[in-house]
């Protein structure tokens, strides 16, 4: 009787600490989507996490301790080390790394449960096979997304019947999925046919996706992960992965939408349609000359406008010119000048890539606006100061139907008094569309590394002083 109740009682202890866990999990998921609330929410849903990783060691019939321990911490180890040093322009590459692993973790325990040949019913191994799918191709495919944010593979690669060619391995990946089910004994050599087109199959459809669209495709991936962990907690009876795969992949799939509507494109475009590989130069059919201008010069027009809304793009994260950008700003305002920051939903490489950019370098958050709110207030400033950003202000947009970008939601700079464009070079940007923002009569270039110069910005403001 006493050994019944100290299992009950056990037993008790795990559900109640997962249901703790996930209660920790939701409010950090919440309170991340405040930049005021999201350290503390990132605090929580790491509490989570601990409390959930300690309860399961308590689950009756564990085995392999000193191996899961072990792994734990070299795991541990590799990502506090990863973590403390990757720089802010490689935060994109991280977040799809780490998001691949998730994946590929469920695609792991898929793996075990398909290997091993467990007597679990239809049901159970079926969500092992999904699992096993999705998870195997959001890991892959978030690998492909690092290795073209890392600059390790072409930003897009694509050959003829490419989509038939994909479409076969996804398919095959399918069909030995459901066959896995039909047969007896879960043949070894049809488990590995799986996984491997599976794993292909993650590969062969991110190849194509250009690196203008990794945003979309980083969320997406995190939303399948999600999804995956969820499907492979109902093999291993936890509920904490059932409850917090459902919360991360439900997060990601809204996120995902949000992201192909600032775009305007449906995810099927995204994914099965070529996006800024037009290969031609900045010039080629655009009308007129980009005007050059000064850092000091660009600094003194800034220094006595009345509004000046600002930017900022993946060059600002490149140069690591956040701060002395910030600098700049503060400047301004002692000035009197009102200062504004303008962020775009697909600005950089990542969903709020730019938010955190700027956090870092302590830009209050009541200066930073999104699209919605602050795209009116574009024809009030003097000068709109874009910061390596490209496509998300370009008005081709709005007007050039055959333009690979038609229809995409853009922050009006155009409609500003003044446009100071900073770049590092003549060319097209990352996503090679041009843009004839660049061309325009009320637009002057600043050209160089963002640091340098928001460096000759400070100088050229304190000039005014001396």
């Amino acid at each position: 009787m006493s050994d019944l109740i100290s299992r009950d009682a056990l037993d008790l202890f795990i559900q109640a600490s997962y249901f703790i866990a996930v209660i920790l999990f939701i409010l950090g998921i919440k309170r991340m989507s405040s930049p005021v609330t999201a350290k503390r929410g990132i605090k929580q849903a790491g509490l989570g996490m601990l409390l959930a990783v300690v309860v399961t060691f308590f689950l009756p019939g564990m085995s392999n301790l000193l191996l899961i321990i072990t792994a734990l911490f070299v795991g541990s180890l590799l990502a506090w080390i990863s973590a403390r040093r990757v720089a802010m322009t490689g935060m994109p590459q991280m977040v799809a790394l780490y998001n691949g692993m998730g994946g590929g973790a469920a695609a792991t325990i898929g793996a075990i449960a398909l290997y091993a040949g467990r007597d679990y019913d239809t049901v159970i191994m079926s969500l092992a096979v999904l699992g096993g799918l999705i998870g195997s191709i959001a890991f892959s495919g978030s690998l492909v997304a690092y290795a073209k944010l890392e600059g390790l593979v072409s930003k897009t690669m694509r050959f003829p019947g490419q989509q038939f060619v994909n479409a076969l391995i996804f398919l095959g990946a399918i069909g030995t999925g459901a066959a896995l089910l039909l047969v007896e004994g879960y043949p070894t050599g049809l488990i590995t046919a799986f996984f491997v087109l599976s794993l292909l199959a993650g590969v062969t459809i991110t190849m194509p996706i250009g690196g203008a669209d990794m945003p979309v495709v980083i969320s997406l991936y995190n939303a399948l992960t999600g999804l995956a962990v969820a499907f492979e907690g109902f093999v291993l009876d936890n509920p904490a992965m059932i409850i917090a795969g459902t919360v991360v992949g439900a997060a990601g799939t809204l996120l995902t939408q949000l992201m192909a509507k600032a775009m305007n494109r449906p995810l099927s475009n995204v994914l099965f349609s070529g996006f800024g590989d037009t290969g031609g130069s900045a010039a080629e059919g655009t009308e007129g000359n980009m005007k050059e201008t000064e850092a000091s010069d660009a600094a003194i027009t800034m220094a006595y406008a009345e509004k000046v809304i600002i930017v900022p793009g993946y060059g600002l994260a490149v140069a690591q010119a956040q701060h002395k950008l910030w600098e700049f700003c503060e400047r301004l305002m002692e000035r009197g000048v009102d200062v504004k920051f303008a962020i775009h939903p697909v600005a950089g490489r990542m969903p709020g890539h730019m938010n955190v950019l700027l956090a870092e370098a302590g830009v209050p958050y009541d200066l930073i606006f999104d699209l919605e709110e602050i795209n009116a207030e574009f024809d009030e400033a003097d000068v709109a100061l874009v910061i390596g950003a490209n496509d998300v202000v370009n008005p081709d947009a709005r007007s050039k139907k055959d333009s690979p970008i038609f229809g995409m939601p853009i922050l009006n700079v155009d409609y500003a008094d003044n446009v100071l464009v900073v770049k590092r070079g003549r060319g097209t940007g990352f996503s090679g569309v041009e843009n004839p923002l660049f061309f325009a009569d009320n637009t002057q270039m600043v050209f160089g590394d963002a640091q340098e110069v928001a460096g000759k910005f400070i100088q050229g403001i304190k000039s005014l002083a001396d």
